[in-house]
């Protein structure tokens, strides 16, 4: 609240925030203040009387005293400022801070400018917590959501340090890369866009703010942020990819355990796989100081894994270690060089020791797990049924971990939509895959993310969905996949700025993550938000240039945009699988060239009519086809197509919204009409 006074007659109500600044400040706290005050929070920030007193230092140290959040305002301006009355309020709320429980989040520092975390005349306290930045006092929905988060009242029985310790099975984070349903297309038919979901994690999802529309790369870079490459095979004959791609994974997620250390996500971390770039250059593009790097080698039940950590901003190599190992040791050498990590860049880990529960129960049960998610990275018919059965190889010798449960149990919802498999058959087998993993582990938030996609894609109860993946993030606040998947449910009811918020959490952990890119383009586009859809949708190009419906999205953008040639140009780039087909139906038709809308519908319907049922409805509605569009909706929903979720919000049905039977229609998937 800084240098303004409070009214005395005001209390503090329970959840309340207090905002602390320098007068010189009041500005940008007010933007804040204005931004949290929207989203329905209480905000302890009065500027009515500006007098002093007894009575009103009083109610000064009664608000801090019963506040639920303190946020102190960093800038040059308090830096400057040798003496004022905020120092005093500092003062008061980190002495509260210190009656509280280590896990208890109180203070939450934001900084409106370049002010570094190494300011001396900033309270040690602060600059132990990590940053919020919030440039002039521009709140992020992420800070929003942030500071949501904190206000939501406990669990009644949270999991204990040890339960989340245990849930990370043997020391390591679970982690499986999923299928995600955040495009307009049939997600059979898409290239993959694996995240990961790892179990236990402690990072915030403020561990940097992106701002809300803008390019991946524009972020400051903080000090403690580190991105973890893919690891290099150089194993004799070079078939330990899979293995070399594990290691580098799970050192990935044992440092994102690591509070006031920001983790890139994997994907974008990928996306650097087998490039030799400037590692200057690839941290500029992952906005990070530090970069870690190594290699594996394998020989038998033999081990070198070599690692080093770089400062990307000097070109230092801050450390560096190889360990030769007996292959049972490996979830050890993982923790070693986490526990390395952190010791070097000044960051402190939990208390318990990390290579305590970190050996392995059954060796070949870890190498058939990392087997499988290589497999499942590929995505085609085949692979995936040898990623089925490596994991369920894994499972039968070690039951007792959960990892390989939730991995087989999206193998089994991935073949349902690609449909290799019966829906019917696929996903019993997924929720069966599931509920084993629930047993195994109660904290296992990759389970309750996929029991959340089976609600909703699968039974239309979008309000157990959302529990699902409520429960999946309180678990894991870093869960990606969750994250995004829940934005998809939020966007099916209609909420589409609670969901554009989610796709904007999701970019603060994975920045160069295109399938986040990808649905955020979309929620603004049905918002008729062009201008961010489409600075989202080329964002994602860049990223990714062959990533699938993309040019299918821009293409539509540019069509509402009445940029009707350009739109054309850009869906003749697509990929047949990416809704080329479609998309030239619904152009040709507004471009008056029916001869060619005909023939790219035959062309549609021919090859995708079964697999892809809703893909069929949205061409026929597009071309105001409204009897053909509803009869291929009532397909889609008896193939229960996951586009489905797409319905309510869908433009290219723009024809249909008003015919009753597309409002029955909304009714029966228990939609809002």
């Amino acid at each position: 609240m800084g240098e303004a006074s409070p009214n005395s007659s005001v209390t503090t109500p329970l959840g309340a925030v207090f905002v602390s600044y320098a007068s010189q400040d009041a500005e940008p706290a007010r933007k804040i203040c204005d931004a949290l005050r929207a989203a329905g929070i209480v905000v302890w920030f009065d500027q009515s009387e500006l007098r002093g007193g007894e009575a009103w230092d009083r109610q000064i140290r009664k608000q801090i005293h019963d506040c639920a959040l303190f946020i102190p305002i960093i800038s040059g301006n308090a830096h400057a400022r040798v003496e004022g009355y905020f120092r005093l309020e500092w003062k008061l709320a980190v002495d509260r801070s210190h009656l509280m429980a280590p896990d208890q989040t109180f203070l939450l520092p934001v900084v409106i400018d370049d002010t570094q975390q190494t300011d001396e005349r900033i309270p040690d306290r602060f600059r132990e917590l990590q940053w919020l930045r919030l440039p002039g006092g521009r709140a992020s929905p992420a800070f929003i959501e942030r500071v949501q988060r904190l206000l939501l009242p406990e669990p009644s029985q949270p999991p204990t340090v040890a339960q989340r310790s245990a849930s990370s099975a043997s020391g390591a984070a679970q982690t499986v890369r999923v299928k995600l349903h955040t495009r307009w297309s049939r997600p059979a038919l898409l290239a993959l866009g694996f995240l990961l979901i790892a179990g236990g994690a402690y990072l915030a999802l403020d561990r940097f703010v992106l701002s809300k529309h803008s390019a991946p790369v524009s972020m400051g870079v903080e000090d403690k942020s580190i991105a973890v490459l893919p690891f290099v095979d150089l194993s004799e004959k070079h078939d330990q990819e899979y293995f070399a791609d594990g290691m580098a994974e799970e050192i990935l997620d044992l440092l994102a355990k690591i509070p006031n250390l920001k983790v890139i996500g994997r994907t974008s971390s990928f996306q650097f796989k087998g490039k030799t770039g400037d590692l200057r250059t690839i941290a500029e593009a992952l906005a990070v100081r530090y970069v870690v790097e190594g290699s594996v080698r394998r020989s038998g039940d033999h081990i070198r894994v070599t690692a080093q950590l770089v400062d990307a901003h000097s070109g230092t190599h801050r450390w560096s270690e190889t360990y030769d190992r007996a292959f049972d040791d490996v979830l050890v050498v993982q923790s070693e060089i986490a526990s390395m990590v952190a010791r070097e860049l000044q960051v402190a880990t939990a208390a318990t020791d990390p290579t305590s529960t970190a050996r392995l129960h059954n060796a070949e049960a870890y190498t058939l797990y990392l087997r499988g998610r290589s497999a499942l990275d590929r995505g085609d018919r085949v692979r995936l049924a040898q990623a089925q059965r490596y994991f369920e190889e894994a499972s039968a010798l070690d039951p007792s971990w959960s990892r390989p449960a939730e991995a087989l149990a999206w193998a089994h919802v991935m073949q349902v939509e690609f449909q290799f498999v019966p829906s019917s058959e696929g996903w019993q087998q997924a929720r069966q895959a599931a509920e084993t993993a629930l047993r195994i582990d109660s904290n296992s938030a990759s389970a309750h993310a996929i029991l959340g996609q089976l609600a909703a894609l699968q039974e239309f109860q979008w309000a157990r969905a959302e529990r699902e993946f409520a429960t999946a993030l309180r678990i894991d606040p870093n869960n990606i996949a969750g994250l995004i998947l829940s934005a998809n449910t939020l966007m099916a009811q209609g909420r589409l700025r609670q969901a554009i918020q989610r796709d904007d959490a999701a970019l603060t952990l994975d920045p160069l993550n295109p399938e986040a890119l990808q649905s955020r383009a979309l929620w603004s586009y049905f918002l008729g938000d062009l201008d961010s859809a489409e600075r989202d949708i080329r964002s994602c190009l860049t990223v990714s240039p062959t990533y699938n419906y993309t040019r299918f999205t821009l293409g539509q953008i540019l069509m509402a945009r009445g940029d009707k040639e350009g739109a054309l140009q850009e869906t003749l780039k697509e990929t047949p699988d990416g809704g080329r087909e479609l998309g030239l139906a619904a152009i040709y038709f507004v471009l008056g060239n029916k001869v060619e809308s005909d023939a790219a519908m035959e062309r549609h319907k021919r090859h995708y009519g079964e697999l892809w049922p809703y893909s069929v409805a949205q061409a026929h509605a597009s071309r105001n086809e409204r009897q053909e569009a509803l009869e291929w909706l009532e397909r889609a929903y008896d193939a229960r197509d996951s586009d489905l979720q797409f319905v309510r919000n869908d433009p290219l049905l723009r024809s249909i919204r008003q015919d009753p039977r597309f409002r029955a229609f909304l009714r029966k998937m228990n939609l809002p009409e």
